[in-house]
This record gives C-alpha cells, sequence and structure tokens, in this order.
C-alpha cells in the first residue's frame, strides 16, 4: 500500500491568482501538449538511475552518459556487481559523479537484495535507496506508474509556480504543500512537467519571455518577473535579513559593553551642616 502523503494543505488567503491556478494551468497545458520527462530511459530502473544522476546536472549531459552505462550494465544485478572504477569511468564527464557511483551501485544492490531485482512501487520504499529523496521517488512514481504522490519541485516549478502567484514560499517542501492543495492528484505529475517546460522554454531565470508568454495576462508577475523566485535574489534576501539581526546584535552587544565598562558618576560630597558650638 502506497505511503499516505503527510502534507498539509497551502496557508493564507487564496488570492485570485490561487483561484485562477487551474484555469492557468489549463492554458500552459495546451500551449506545452509535448511537455514530458526529458530524462531518456526505457523502463523503471533506466529512469531511477537516469534521475539520481540529474542532480546537480543537466538532463542534457545525462542524456549523453547513460546509453554507455546501460549498454554496459542494463539492470539492477549487472549494476550492482560492477566495479566503482569502471562506473567512475563513464560517469566522470559529470559533477559528483564519485557519489554518484556510489549511489547507483548502492540503489541496484538494494534492488536485488530487497525487492527482486524490481523497482519498488511506493515513495516510502523508494525513499530507502540510497541517493533517493522524496523528488527523485515522485519522478519515478509519476513518470513510470503515473502513481506520484506529491509534485515535484525542482528549480523551474519553484520559480515559476511562484512567480504565478501560486505560492509565496521559498523551500521546496511548503511549495509541494501549496500545490498539492491547489491542484487535484491526477495532475500532479503532468504539473511538474508543464512547469519545467515553461521554465525551459519561455519563463527563463534571468530574462524570462514575457512578451510571448501565453499566461501573460494573468500573471502577477508578467514583465517584471525577472526580480520574481530567483535563487540568487532569494539568497541576497536571506542574507540582507541575516546581516540586519547580526547588525542589531552586534549593537546591542556594544551597548551593553559600554553600559558595563563606564564608571559610575562620583558621588558628590554633601554640604556640611552647621557646627554646634561647645558649651
Amino acid at each position: 500500500m502506497a505511503a499516505k502523503s503527510k502534507l498539509a494543505p497551502a496557508r493564507g488567503r487564496p488570492t485570485a491568482a490561487r483561484l485562477a491556478a487551474r484555469d492557468t494551468f489549463r492554458r500552459l497545458r495546451e500551449f506545452h501538449a509535448d511537455a514530458h520527462c526529458e530524462l531518456d530511459h526505457k523502463n523503471p530502473f533506466e529512469l531511477l538511475v537516469a534521475t539520481v544522476l540529474s542532480a546537480q546536472t543537466t538532463d542534457v549531459i545525462v542524456n549523453r552518459i547513460t546509453p554507455d552505462l546501460f549498454a554496459a550494465y542494463p539492470d539492477a544485478r549487472s549494476l550492482a556487481a560492477a566495479p566503482p572504477a569502471d562506473v567512475e569511468r563513464i560517469l566522470n564527464r559529470m559533477g559528483m559523479f564519485r557519489q554518484k557511483t556510489k549511489n547507483i551501485i548502492g540503489l541496484s544492490k538494494k534492488l536485488v537484495a530487497e525487492h527482486n531485482d524490481q523497482v519498488p512501487r511506493s515513495l516510502a520504499q523508494l525513499i530507502e535507496l540510497p541517493g533517493v529523496g522524496r523528488k527523485t521517488a515522485n519522478v519515478v512514481l509519476g513518470v513510470a506508474w503515473n502513481t506520484p504522490e506529491g509534485v515535484v519541485v525542482d528549480t523551474h516549478v519553484q520559480r515559476i509556480s511562484q512567480r504565478l502567484g501560486w505560492t509565496r514560499e521559498t523551500t521546496p517542501e511548503k511549495i509541494e504543500q501549496d500545490l498539492v492543495a491547489m491542484f487535484p492528484k491526477e495532475h500532479w505529475d503532468m504539473l511538474s512537467h508543464v512547469l519545467i517546460f515553461h521554465g525551459r522554454r519561455v519563463c527563463f531565470a534571468r530574462k524570462p519571455s514575457c512578451a510571448t508568454c501565453v499566461v501573460n495576462d494573468i500573471c502577477p508577475s508578467a514583465f517584471h518577473a525577472e526580480h520574481v523566485g530567483r535563487k540568487s535574489l532569494i539568497r541576497l534576501a536571506a542574507k540582507l535579513d541575516g546581516a540586519k539581526h547580526t547588525l542589531g546584535a552586534a549593537k546591542a552587544a556594544r551597548a551593553l559593553k559600554a553600559k558595563g565598562s563606564a564608571k559610575p558618576a562620583p558621588k558628590r560630597p554633601g554640604r556640611a551642616g552647621p557646627r554646634r558650638a561647645a558649651g
């Protein structure tokens, strides 16, 4: 039985952009009618391995490398028995190839030992595999069997959903919560593919093509979208916020130090009273 989603519903009052989200998605889906997973694969095992390899790497680079990888190791059993050095020689054209070698050999061994060489069909089992997190698991579940247990939120989905006004969150986990609350489950898989296509072809990070966007009449970020949803801007805002708190703390510390080191004002001597006459 598939693990139940523990995602919370979207927070905050519904905005015009959120209320129009399903119609916006319908228009984007019609425009990107060919939207699909762009990782080349022939079966769930190849999809799983390719998705693990795609971390911090473009699909284009992964697609250049996986033909050689799968020609040498076409299934979990053969990859589980592969010498790491041989796999590294195939993967060394991508970043973090040593860690990725360790992950794909490790997950292959676990598939052989615990799943009869087959890719499991539940998120709970998939995320137990080396190198597989929630995002990777939902890519496999959605693409291979159309049974995702959430929405895949990569950099494109994060940026586009922020620009469209569907979320004000900045982390994939919280953005996913907002998206699953707005869209029915049967749309979760295609939602990611459509937003990824839109991000790669129209709504670019630095210079979005708002003039050619089919939803520029409803997008709240239209014609100034370059200021919304970019990781560099989010990081800058976080740094500025952190700097503000740091400066505030430093100022308070200096004030306390100054207060503690200040010498008390000397007491003014009291005025002596009139002397009493002896007698």
